[in-house]
């Protein structure tokens, strides 16, 4: 009995396995047809969402989101696991300070393995999510390679009310295409990610008016790194 049970578990968790990395594979070159939280907003505020090319992404948006969401991008393996001690030593002092720009425990990887193949979880299911965004952190790293989750990443993160995907924002905010944002649009659109519903560009919250003049100097402050210069300017 336990050794059927055990073969059924086994078989599952191929199945599973088989099933998760196919998927991984067909999103390497097309975008999702619909995630798990662009699903939840469509019968709420709607769902404005238009993918778009890395060609069509303007360098602005690319610098601007790795100089706010996770400098390390280009040479890290999908894990941050300096960010996360800092993090984790920074909950355990119980301080109000926060996390210096591009230093926080969640990679661009990992959010993008959470936004497309998990949920946005609340404060106890985040413990149950942890391990396949692990997994599918990992898996992307090894399929897509950098570019592919650059360009995954400013595709469908939620960008404002009902927005997913710097283009939507871009159109919602200042009516033209993400690839003609200037400096100062993108990196208030990237200002407003923690929680892109409240902190808004257009009417500008404080929160987004107090954030993006830090982007834009740690734009400047990375334009020098090679790694980067390379990886976004990668045709």
């Amino acid at each position: 009995m336990i050794y059927i049970l055990i073969k059924k578990i086994k078989r599952i968790i191929w199945y599973l396995f088989i099933s998760s990395l196919l998927y991984v594979v067909i999103l390497r070159f097309v975008f999702p047809p619909i995630t798990i939280t662009q699903f939840t907003n469509v019968f709420g505020l709607g769902l404005k969402r238009d993918y778009i090319a890395w060609e069509a992404l303007s360098y602005n948006i690319k610098l601007a989101a790795i100089a706010s969401e996770d400098q390390a991008f280009p040479d890290h393996i999908g894990v941050d696991w300096e960010a996360m001690e800092r993090s984790f030593k920074t909950k355990k002092k119980k301080k109000k300070s926060r996390i210096p720009l591009g230093g926080g425990a969640s990679t661009i990887t990992q959010q993008v393995a959470k936004n497309v193949f998990l949920w946005q979880g609340g404060q106890y299911d985040k413990y149950i999510r942890k391990l396949p965004e692990f997994y599918f952190t990992f898996l992307i790293e090894l399929v897509w390679g950098k570019k592919r989750i650059l360009e995954m990443y400013l595709n469908v993160i939620e960008t404002g009310p009902g927005c997913f995907g710097v283009e939507a924002a871009a159109q919602y905010y200042f009516k033209k295409s993400a690839k003609n944002l200037t400096r100062a649009e993108a990196a208030m659109i990237i200002a407003g990610l923690p929680n892109p519903k409240k902190f808004t560009a257009r009417p500008m919250t404080k929160r987004v008016a107090w954030r993006y003049p830090q982007i834009l100097r740690e734009m400047n402050n990375l334009e020098g790194d090679e790694a980067i210069r390379d990886l976004i300017r990668k045709k």
